[in-house]
C-alpha cells in the first residue's frame, strides 16, 4: 500500500469515527459500483447519506475539498443511485456529503487535523 493509499484509508476511518460520534449510523464502506467507489454509506435522521472523503497531508494542492470536480459529482450521483437500486429498502431520501480532512505534522512530532463536513453537497428531489 502506498503512503497516499494509507493516508486515504486513515482519512476514511477518521471520517467514519467522526460521523458516528455525531449520531450517524455507518451502513457500508468502500462500496464499488460501475460508476466508482462510495467511501462511506451512512444514515442520519431517516436519510441515506453517501460520503466522499478527501484527505490531504499538506496545503500544497489546496484544501481537500477542491478535488471534487463536476465530473466527480456526476460519478458520485450515479454511484449513489446504483447503490439505492441494489438496496430498495433504504427509500428515496438521500444526499451526498463531503468530509475534507487535513492532517498536518505538528510541533514535537504531534499530528494536527482539521475536519470539515460539507453537508448536502448533492441531494435527492424526493
Amino acid at each position: 500500500m502506498t503512503s497516499r493509499q494509507s493516508l486515504g484509508r486513515w482519512g476514511e476511518s477518521r471520517a467514519a469515527e467522526y460521523l458516528c460520534d455525531h449520531g450517524y449510523t455507518l451502513l457500508d464502506r468502500n462500496v464499488r459500483t460501475p460508476y466508482g467507489e462510495i467511501d462511506l454509506v451512512t444514515t442520519h435522521e431517516e436519510q441515506v447519506i453517501f460520503v466522499e472523503v478527501k484527505t490531504r497531508a499538506s496545503h500544497t494542492l489546496g484544501p481537500p475539498e477542491v478535488s471534487i470536480t463536476p465530473t466527480k459529482k456526476t460519478h458520485m450521483i450515479s454511484a449513489g443511485l446504483a447503490y439505492l437500486q441494489s438496496h430498495p429498502d433504504l427509500g428515496e431520501n438521500w444526499q451526498i456529503d463531503v468530509i475534507a480532512i487535513l492532517r498536518l505534522p505538528g510541533p514535537g512530532g504531534a499530528v494536527t487535523e482539521q475536519i470539515d463536513h460539507f453537508e448536502n453537497v448533492i441531494t435527492s428531489q424526493a
